[in-house]
């Protein structure tokens, strides 16, 4: 005779199909809504499930970000030398964490991934993580003068890309055979103009 068991409050049968549900659903509210504006008790809600479960299985809103996006790396992997950095070395620090990152194993995911974000629909997904992650962990430590924040990480940014670009998808030579620390000893000076030297002046919004 079949028995029913019953279930805890916010666990549906069927960890995966769960899971999957709570990556869809933070998906669309990431791309919808923005990172900050979406919260995992939202996520939660949208996937039908207690938001303890979603703690369960991403831990912090960074990790469920990344794991919606796709991207094999937490971003605190990132953000944490960011933050404990001197501000004077942040260009360093940032290229001598990338680059390594980048060009191991997980880094083909990370291209892929980016790949398939730019080529899809869900660039505002990358947008976000720029503009409300980055820019708040980095942009407000080198918002001088005030305002200018955000386009210090926006110039730093199309420096990245220029050498995502140029190493990883191209693959141009010799630039994609040189060692990591030399590209980062010769780029991270102009990354560092980007974050703390003079910027021009814009038109305001």
């Amino acid at each position: 005779m079949a028995t029913s068991q019953r279930r805890r409050p916010g666990r549906p049968a069927g960890r995966s199909d769960t899971r999957e549900r709570i990556l869809a659903s933070a998906r669309q509210l990431f791309a919808r809504n923005g990172i900050h504006k979406t919260s995992v008790r939202a996520v939660a809600a949208a996937a039908g499930v207690d938001p303890a479960l979603v703690h369960h299985y991403y831990g912090t809103k960074e990790r469920l970000f990344a794991a919606a996006v796709r991207i094999p790396i937490d971003p605190m992997q990132i953000i944490g030398p960011l933050r404990e950095a001197p501000v004077e070395e942040l260009g360093y620090t940032l290229l001598s964490t990338l680059l390594p990152i980048w060009d191991s194993e997980m880094g083909a995911g990370l291209i892929a991934t980016l790949r398939s974000i730019l080529a899809g629909s869900e660039v505002n997904l990358l947008r976000s993580f720029i503009q409300e992650v980055i820019a708040v962990e980095v942009g407000s430590r080198v918002d001088n003068p005030p305002g200018s924040g955000i386009i210090r990480i926006q110039f730093v940014a199309s420096q990245l890309m220029g050498v995502v670009m140029a190493r990883y998808i191209l693959e141009l030579e010799p630039f994609k055979s040189l060692p990591a620390e030399q590209i980062t000893r010769t780029i991270a000076p102009n990354v560092q103009r980007y974050l703390t030297g003079e910027v021009p002046e814009w038109p305001a919004p």
